[in-house]
């Protein structure tokens, strides 16, 4: 069976810098199709945000809230069961 667990380093880095070229390029092409400003900024601050949530949702209910508890993803997190 085929491990699919990211295990190297190498491969860990290239998968973070291919999410920033995504994010970078997305931007980009935002900011060159969205010119009014008002927009611009209710864009990025869904996307600050958004990373925000993200963080708490995994970053701090596993550190500080239950360090036992880990979850694959956000659908994991729904259905662990409530203590």
């Amino acid at each position: 069976m085929l491990n699919k667990d990211i295990n190297s380093p190498w491969l860990l880095h290239v998968k973070a810098a291919l999410f920033v070229v995504c994010a970078v390029l997305a931007a980009t092409l935002l900011v060159l199709s969205l010119p009014e400003a008002r927009t611009l900024l209710l864009l990025g601050v869904v996307a600050w945000s958004s990373a925000r949530a993200y963080y708490f949702l995994f970053y701090v209910l596993e550190h500080y809230v239950d360090p036992k508890a880990r979850y694959a993803g956000l659908a994991a997190l729904l259905r662990a069961p409530r203590r």
